[in-house]
Order: structure tokens, then C-alpha cells, then sequence
């Protein structure tokens, strides 16, 4: 990226670079802001490989996927790679097209790809699949040695998930808590909710704290107040009578 922006004017390339952080710093917590500093930065630089894919990646964050394969459409034409082909794909499905992105992972770009890219593309295509109604093709699909292999690799987790998501929906629930359980110990980073998953189909329950705290504090203040001079712990005296009396009758001799 810092190479293609050397093309730039020094301060140019200075203003797209912090836009361009600053897309990669919101991109997974606040995708809205994200997509703005990418306008920014492709309203500057837009004949910029790096700034027409970060583009696309902001695009797709927040589920504009006509605009996000228009950027990665163009960013490969400026470069000639291949490895934004399996989001290309999936950008097709975002799109309601999941026969495009069908097609897709079986065209030469996909042998062009390494391996994690390769894997990238088996999940999209088994998420085609799922949206054209073929939910038993998607569970083959999903079926490689990558899948069987022990060795726990960036795209690991990402893939055994996917494999435990996809035999859940044709009712092989034992199998996908032990494929989510397997995601699970993969999955270092978080990239998932198989911890989540897992704790839905063993019947567990979590209670967020600061729910709980906000609950407590509503019913103390829905709580009828006791009347001034008194507390809550102690009864309110007994009226008096009209006459002044307490009401109480005098003790017997």
C-alpha cells in the first residue's frame, strides 16, 4: 500500500494513508464510519489499487455489495490479481445471485488462488448452496482435506464453522456441536461465536451483569417510598382518630 501511495504528492499521499488507517482501525467495530473515511480516501486517490479495495471492504461491511464488487472489480483490473475473488463471489450472493457465485468458484481464477483463498472460496460456494435451497450439496461442499485436517491454520476455525453451521440445518445437530466445539478450540482470535453456538445447543443460558443491574435499579425506583419519618423496614404508625386519640385502647387494670 505504502508503495502505490508513493505515487502520490507527499501530502496527498499523507491524507489518503490516514483515511486509509483509519478504514482498517473501524472496519469490524464501526463499519458506518469506516465507509466514510474510504470516501474520503477514494474521492482523493481513486486510481489507487489499495484505495479502491479498501474501498470494497467498507462497501461490504455495511452491506452495500453492488458498490463493494464495483471497487474490487477495479482494483483487480488495476493489478491483475486474483485473491478478491472468493469476496467478489460472495458479493454476488449479498446480491441475491448465489448461481453467479456458484459459477464463480468453478472458473481457473479459483486454482490461481493460495490456499486460504481456496478455502474462502469452498465457503462461499457452500453458502450458494444454502441459498439456493441445497443445503445437503452444502454440506459436501464443505467436505476437503483442509476440513479433516488436525493442523490449525488462520482459515481453521472459519472453516470448521461454517462445516458445523451447514450440518445443523439438515438436522445432524450431534455432529455440529462437535464441529463447533472442534471451531472452537481453532479459534484463537474470536473470528467466531462458537462458544455461543455451542452454549445454545447444550440448553446454557448467560446472564449479562449489567442487565441484571439495570433490572435492580428499576424496581427500586418503581418501589412505593415510604412516608417521611419512617423506613422501608418499619411500618408507618397507625393513624390517629378524629378526636386525637391513637385509636388504641387504654391498658386494663
Amino acid at each position: 500500500m505504502r508503495q502505490e501511495l508513493m505515487g502520490l504528492p507527499k501530502t496527498l499521499a499523507e491524507d489518503v494513508a490516514k483515511n486509509l488507517v483509519m478504514v482498517g482501525r473501524l472496519l469490524d467495530e464501526e463499519p458506518e464510519q469506516a465507509y466514510g473515511y474510504s470516501r474520503v480516501a477514494l474521492r482523493l486517490a481513486s486510481r489507487v489499487p489499495a484505495v479502491r479495495e479498501a474501498a470494497g471492504f467498507a462497501s461490504y461491511g455495511v452491506g452495500k455489495y453492488a458498490e463493494a464488487l464495483a471497487e474490487f472489480r477495479a482494483a483487480r483490473r488495476m493489478t491483475g490479481g486474483v485473491h478478491l475473488w472468493p469476496v467478489m463471489a460472495d458479493c454476488e450472493r449479498g446480491m441475491g445471485r448465489p448461481e453467479r457465485a456458484l459459477a464463480m468458484a468453478g472458473e481457473s481464477e479459483v486454482r490461481k488462488l493460495d490456499k486460504a483463498g481456496q478455502v474462502e472460496m469452498r465457503i462461499v460456494a457452500a453458502g450458494a448452496r444454502r441459498d439456493m435451497g441445497q443445503a445437503d450439496a452444502a454440506v459436501v461442499t464443505l467436505q476437503s482435506s483442509e476440513l479433516a485436517s488436525n493442523s490449525v491454520q488462520p482459515w481453521t476455525a472459519r472453516l470448521r464453522y461454517a462445516y458445523a453451521d451447514a450440518l445443523l440445518e439438515v438436522g445432524r445437530t450431534e455432529e455440529a456441536r462437535d464441529w463447533f466445539a472442534r471451531a472452537l478450540e481453532a479459534d484463537q482470535g474470536g473470528l467466531t461465536d462458537a462458544s455461543d453456538r455451542l452454549a445454545e445447543l447444550d440448553g446454557v443460558e448467560f446472564l449479562d451483569a449489567l442487565d441484571e443491574e439495570a433490572a435492580e435499579e428499576d424496581e427500586r425506583e418503581e418501589a412505593p417510598e415510604a412516608p417521611e419519618g419512617t423506613t422501608a423496614a418499619e411500618p408507618a404508625a397507625e393513624p390517629k382518630s378524629a378526636d386525637g386519640d391513637s385509636g388504641e385502647q387504654p391498658p386494663q387494670d
